[in-house]
């Protein structure tokens, strides 16, 4: 890109107001997620690989959410709407790079559901705690590989006039619209990479899911049932929304897409989904709810503890 800095468009909304709203947003984000990943490691009781998943699930949650927001932050805290050209791209690849993780990541979580509800003989000998952290590496590995040669595609693309991006992020929707390129090959190249994650994964998840449901199913007892299905709810719920969100953006014809439709959906997935997952799990997990409780209550014995020796 033969140009100094690269201007981000946020609109004319009030910059005080949008600044607190992803302020809170990001802290509530990092809050719940930093929750769950100490709930997991401080309880015994939730060593087990579906609660390593989550774990990783939510150290992922942060780091994605975190590609994007504490920029945005910074650009309304300074009044300064200008990002560097490398900036950009590399936003544009972490971004990518760290969802195809999450879609990595949520098809190992079913697999690990299929094998515990399908397979439950054989799944502590399959899911050991080796078992589980190569597949937590080959996610984040495979993840950063992915959109290389995207990137690199995108980085050469040329800019002419107007170095304005209509969005709140790099977003390669946004970008590629004030190119003078030619970014046909990009937007082939970059719909199939994408389309390989989003789908390739979904296949895994819903042979997975149908499967749980078909072993489900023949279990005899209601109770037996309810039990089996709350397991997998949240991961489900999760996967509804991380998947819906990014098939709408992604999955779809460069032509069909409407900027300010795509912000929404966009802000909805780099957003909304890394501060919603912690408390999907939590409502829907008995578990982690009580993993909670008890972290409460031992930094609230803390907190007596500590008054008495203040006291003294």
């Amino acid at each position: 890109m033969h140009i100094n800095e690269t201007t981000l468009f946020l609109g004319p909304q009030t910059q005080t107001g949008i600044f607190v709203l992803f302020l809170l947003l990001y802290s509530l984000s990092l809050l719940g997620n930093l929750t769950i990943i100490a709930a997991i490691w401080l309880d015994k009781h939730l060593h087990s690989p579906m609660y390593y998943f989550l774990s990783s699930l939510a150290f992922l949650d942060i780091c994605f959410i975190s590609s994007t927001v504490p920029k945005l932050l910074d650009i309304m805290a300074r009044n300064d709407r200008r990002i560097s050209p490398a900036a950009c791209f590399l936003q544009f690849y972490f971004y990518v790079s760290l969802g195809a993780i999450e879609f990595y990541l949520l098809a190992v979580m079913s697999v690990d559901r299929y094998m515990a509800i399908c397979n439950p003989l054989r799944y502590h000998s399959i899911m050991t705690s080796n078992a589980c952290f190569w597949l937590v590496l080959i996610s984040w590995i495979g993840g950063f590989f992915t959109f290389l040669y995207p990137t690199r595609l995108m980085f050469g693309l040329s800019f002419c006039d107007s170095y304005k991006i209509n969005h709140f992020f790099c977003d390669s929707s946004a970008v590629v619209k004030i190119s003078c390129s030619n970014v046909h090959i990009f937007d082939l190249i970059f719909s199939i990479f994408a389309s390989a994650v989003i789908l390739g994964s979904l296949i895994i998840t819903l042979f997975s899911y149908c499967n749980i449901l078909y072993t489900i199913m023949k279990i005899p007892s209601s109770s037996g049932r309810k039990k089996a299905f709350s397991t997998c709810t949240s991961h489900f719920t999760v996967v509804s929304l991380v998947y819906g969100s990014a098939m709408f953006i992604y999955v779809r014809p460069v032509d069909s897409s409407s900027p300010d439709l795509n912000k929404v959906v966009a802000l909805l997935n780099s957003v909304m989904t890394p501060l919603l997952n912690p408390f999907i799990y939590s409502l829907r997990n008995k578990q982690v709810k009580v993993a909670f409780r008890k972290i409460s209550l031992k930094w609230m014995k803390f907190g007596d503890i500590a008054d008495v020796i203040a006291v003294r």
